[in-house]
Formats: structure tokens, C-alpha cells, sequence
């Protein structure tokens, strides 16, 4: 198939876009390189022989969006653009309201003028806000969201639902993703956050590089293996496989599908931070803060649809996530 993927030069988006490439797909990235950076296309074309074709557009572009459909006959689409701070999205609501919303409707208005049909849509777990039990099902629907970033998934999955309904021609597969962390293995491609990380492991990797003196670890008191936040975290390179089925199952299915992507396995905060220290060869400072407000103790994904529908089970356990982290940040350092 030939895929726009929004987003494409971002962590998220550049796995996919190799896996899509090694599957056979021809893979067209739109990117106004705000998260990322251009040379992610050389990294691209080193591990999969191909450059993909890009454009330095915003979503929010709506000439540059229809210069782009005008210009290719895509077959689909997944989308991964958007901004993804929740500490950001917080501080600055209008931003990621208009960026992630307004945005994203201008993608889908061209999807609708040009008739594509097929979308994959990058949402998250933070849609169940705090309101279910784990594991988390996608058969308990949209919870309270606690951040704008959260709520403009919630909104996204809502539109394109609303959307398909009115086309039913139309598929849409929306991919609740819970912790995506690791690397490619050549290291060539991996996360380089803005400003200071807000997910665990690129802080970890920050400590691990003598980026930053020590992890702060929020809480060791709750009803956990050793007292710290348990999560579900997935290898980026499995959830950009993921990606692929999902996109070839939309090909071949009308309607709207939920799934979640994850290992339907928690891992707790000191368990990753001592799976890295396993990859790193040394020890890593950290120390124990009170709870922040809003966190919970356990968040993992019942797996069992995404196995059923796509055929998708994720193979990479937290020691293989870390190591190819570690590889990554230690070829930044070089």
C-alpha cells in the first residue's frame, strides 16, 4: 500500500515507518520537524536501503495537507502527529487543542476529499483515565481524562468514530498504546526527548549518561511488588509492528476498531530502572520522592484482542527494551 504517515521522523513514527518499508509498503512521511529532525530520513534509508519521500508540512497547513494528497494517491493513512507532553499540554491547553485537534480534522477533511479510507490513529491508554480496574479492556470505553493531551486523544477516537459511522465505507483503527520505550537495534533510531524527559526510561537513560545526577522515584508505597508504579511497558519496535497489522487489517475491514497495544504485563519502576543498570554494566542513583498527585499503582493492557483481531503479540521482554535504550543513548554519546 502507499501510507502517509503524519508524524513519520518522530520515535513512534520513524519504527513504523522501517517496518512498514521492510513489510513492502511505500511509506510517504509529513512532518513539520517540530519534535524531531530531518537527518531521521538518512537513518531511515541506512536501515532499510529506501528513503521514503517526505514533506516539511504542519497539519495545521491546510494548502500545504492538500498539496500533499493532490500530489499521491494514498491508500492510508496513520497518524501520529501531534504534541504529547501532559505537563506541557497542561500549561498551554489552547495549543494542544488547536495542534491535535484542529489539525487533525484538517487531515481527516482531506481524507474525505481525496476518498481514503483506511486510517490508523496513534491514541493512548491515558484515554481510561482513573475510572476501570486493571487489566485495562478495551471494552470499558473512554474514561475521565486528568490533561488536555489525554482529552485530545479521547476526542480524536470520538471523531473518527463519528466519522465512520457517517462513511461506512470508511476504517479506522484506533491503537491505545500504554509504555513505548526501547530502540531500534541498529541504534540508529531511538527517543531524543525535548527539555527534561517525562516518561521513566529516556529519564533513566539521562541519568545512565550522566546527563542528570539521580532518578527521582515517586512513591514506594503502594500495593505494588516493591512499592513503586507499575506499568505496562512495550518495546517501540513491537508497537510499530503493531502498526503494521493494524494498517493491513484496516485494508480489509470497514468500521471502527479500539485495541490496545501493550505486553498485558507490569513492570515496576525499580524493576526498569535495574533492568538498565543490567544493560549499562553500572549502577544508577536514585531516590524515593512522596506520590505525586493523580498516580496510580498499577496500569497494564488486557492484550487478548489485539492477539484475536491482528494477530499481534508483543516479543520483546524489559531486558531487550533496555539494552537496545542503552545502545541508542550510548551511540548519542560517541
Amino acid at each position: 500500500m502507499k501510507i502517509l504517515v503524519t508524524g513519520g521522523t518522530g520515535y513512534i513514527g520513524s519504527h513504523t515507518c522501517v517496518e512498514l518499508i521492510q513489510k513492502g509498503h511505500e511509506v510517504i512521511i509529513l512532518d513539520n520537524l517540530y519534535n524531531s529532525s530531518i537527518d531521521v530520513l538518512d537513518k531511515i534509508e541506512t536501515i532499510t536501503g529506501v528513503r521514503p519521500k517526505f514533506y516539511k508540512t504542519d497539519i495545521l497547513d491546510k494548502e500545504g495537507l492538500d498539496k500533499v494528497f493532490a500530489e499521491n494517491d494514498f491508500e492510508a493513512v496513520i497518524h501520529f502527529a501531534g504534541y504529547k507532553a501532559v505537563g506541557e499540554s497542561v500549561a498551554i491547553p489552547l495549543t494542544y487543542y488547536e495542534n491535535n485537534i484542529a489539525g487533525s480534522i484538517n487531515l481527516y477533511q482531506m481524507m474525505k476529499k481525496y476518498k481514503v479510507r483506511n486510517l490508523v490513529f496513534s491514541s493512548s491508554a491515558t484515554v481510561y483515565g482513573d475510572d476501570f480496574e486493571v487489566p485495562f479492556k478495551e471494552e470499558y470505553g473512554l474514561g475521565t481524562t486528568t490533561n488536555p493531551y489525554g482529552t485530545t486523544k479521547k476526542m480524536n477516537e470520538m471523531i473518527i468514530t463519528d466519522m465512520n459511522k457517517a462513511e461506512p465505507e470508511n476504517s479506522g483503527v484506533l491503537l491505545r498504546y500504554f509504555n513505548p520505550i526501547g530502540a531500534h537495534e541498529s541504534g540508529l533510531i531511538g527517543e531524543i526527548p525535548n527539555g527534561i524527559p517525562n516518561n521513566l526510561v529516556p529519564y533513566i537513560a539521562q541519568v545512565a549518561a550522566g546527563q542528570r545526577d539521580f532518578l527521582r522515584v515517586w512513591g514506594n508505597d503502594y500495593d505494588t511488588v516493591d512499592g513503586t508504579g507499575v506499568r505496562d511497558y512495550i518495546h517501540v519496535v513491537d508497537l510499530a509492528k503493531a502498526h503494521v497489522k493494524a494498517i493491513e487489517y484496516a485494508a480489509t475491514h470497514k468500521g471502527t476498531e479500539v485495541i490496545n497495544i501493550g505486553t498485558g504485563k507490569g513492570y515496576s519502576v525499580l524493576q526498569v530502572l535495574h533492568a538498565y543498570e543490567k544493560a549499562c554494566g553500572y549502577p544508577i542513583p536514585y531516590k524515593i520522592m512522596e506520590r505525586r498527585p493523580g498516580d496510580i499503582a498499577t496500569c497494564y493492557a488486557d492484550t487478548a484482542k489485539a492477539e484475536k483481531l491482528l494477530g499481534f503479540k508483543a516479543q520483546y521482554d524489559i531486558d531487550k527494551m533496555c539494552e537496545d535504550s542503552y545502545r541508542f543513548t550510548r551511540k548519542l554519546k560517541m
